[in-house]
C-alpha cells in the first residue's frame, strides 16, 4: 500500500521472456498486486512472470486492449491501477510519479509522457512520434483536453476507470481511455516519463503493417467518439 491506498499493476505482455523479469523486479515494493496478462505468448513469458510472483492470466487472442481487460478482470480489489508495458521500455521504479498525484487528489488519470523529456522522446520511432502528435492534436481540437502523448505507462483511480467502461480490445485502448476521460470531465495530468529502447521487437511499431493498423485504429476511435 501507499498512503493507505491499494495499488495494482496490470502488464499486458506477448513474447517478453527477455524483459518481463526485469519489469517485475523494478516495480516498487509498496505495490499490492501485479497481474501479467499473457497475450498469446509462444515463449516462456507466463512462466517467468509467475516465478517472479505475478498473477498470470492468459488472453490468447492478440490485442493490447483485450490483454488489459483480461488483466483487470484478474486484479484483486485496489484503489489505483497502473498500466505498464512488459518490454522494459518504461521505468517501473518511477511509478510514484504517476500514483502520488492521484493519492493527493490532484488528478484521476495520470499519464507518463515520453514527449515531455526530449532526450527520451528520441527512443520513439518517427512513426510513433508523428502518430502521437496527430492523435493528441485531434483530442485537443475536438474535446479541449491537452495531452502530449498516448503513453502506455499510466495510472488511474479505480472508480474513474470503471466509469469509463473501457471496451477497445486492440490498439485503440490508450486513446479510448484519454478520450473518455476528457468527455467525462475527469481531471487528467501528464508527468515527464523516462523511456528507453525496448527489449526485443515491438509488435506494433516494429513492423510497417503493425504501424499502419495501429494508426488506422487510433484514428477510427477518435472519429467514432467525435461523431457520437
Amino acid at each position: 500500500m501507499r498512503s493507505a491506498q491499494r495499488i495494482g499493476v496490470v502488464i499486458p505482455a506477448r513474447d517478453e521472456e527477455r524483459a518481463i523479469a526485469k519489469v517485475i523486479s523494478d516495480i516498487p515494493s509498496w505495490v499490492d498486486s501485479v497481474v501479467v496478462a499473457d497475450n498469446g505468448s509462444t515463449d516462456a513469458t507466463a512462466q517467468i512472470a509467475s516465478d517472479c510472483g505475478a498473477i498470470v492470466v492468459r488472453e490468447p487472442k492478440p490485442g493490447y486492449g483485450g490483454a488489459c481487460l483480461a488483466g483487470l478482470a484478474a486484479l484483486p480489489p485496489c484503489d489505483i491501477i497502473v498500466f505498464l508495458d512488459g518490454d522494459y521500455s518504461d521505468f517501473p521504479e518511477d511509478m510514484a510519479d504517476l500514483v502520488d498525484p492521484i493519492i493527493a487528489g490532484r488528478a484521476a488519470l495520470v499519464i507518463g509522457s515520453r514527449m515531455m523529456r526530449r532526450e527520451d522522446a528520441s527512443a520513439l520511432t518517427p512513426q510513433q512520434r508523428y502518430g502521437n502528435s496527430l492523435a493528441v492534436f485531434l483530442i485537443r481540437r475536438i474535446w479541449g483536453q491537452r495531452f502530449t502523448d498516448l503513453g502506455p505507462f499510466r495510472a488511474i483511480e479505480a472508480g474513474a476507470l470503471k466509469s469509463l467502461a473501457m471496451a477497445d480490445r486492440d490498439f485503440g485502448w490508450t486513446v479510448e481511455m484519454q478520450i473518455k476521460a476528457a468527455k467525462r470531465g475527469l481531471v487528467c495530468l501528464e508527468v515527464p516519463a523516462r523511456y528507453r529502447q525496448r527489449i526485443g521487437v515491438s509488435k506494433i511499431s516494429g513492423t510497417l503493417s503493425g504501424t499502419l493498423k495501429a494508426g488506422r485504429k487510433i484514428l477510427t476511435v477518435i472519429a467514432r467518439h467525435a461523431l457520437s
